[in-house]
């Protein structure tokens, strides 16, 4: 994970949702933008990442197997 993408969104599962890592820590399973809104505040990323759309469109997330709004294999 790069220094200007602290976030990873892994691809999507069969087991529903999708990994989420902070810095390269396992953080949890995402079924939707609300999740990493929680998982980020709880990580204290708040700055730039307080809402579904600035998450869905920052610079910030890597998303690996699909975009923002690929949340099913």
């Amino acid at each position: 994970m790069s220094g200007t993408q602290p976030v990873t969104v892994g691809p999507p599962s069969s087991e529903g949702g999708r990994p989420v890592y902070i810095r390269g820590v396992p953080v949890g399973r995402a079924h939707g933008l609300w999740d990493l809104v929680v998982f980020l505040h709880r990580a204290d990323l708040r700055e730039g990442l307080a809402d579904e759309d600035q998450i869905a469109a920052s610079p910030l997330i890597k998303w690996l197997g699909g975009g923002a709004d690929q949340w099913e294999p």
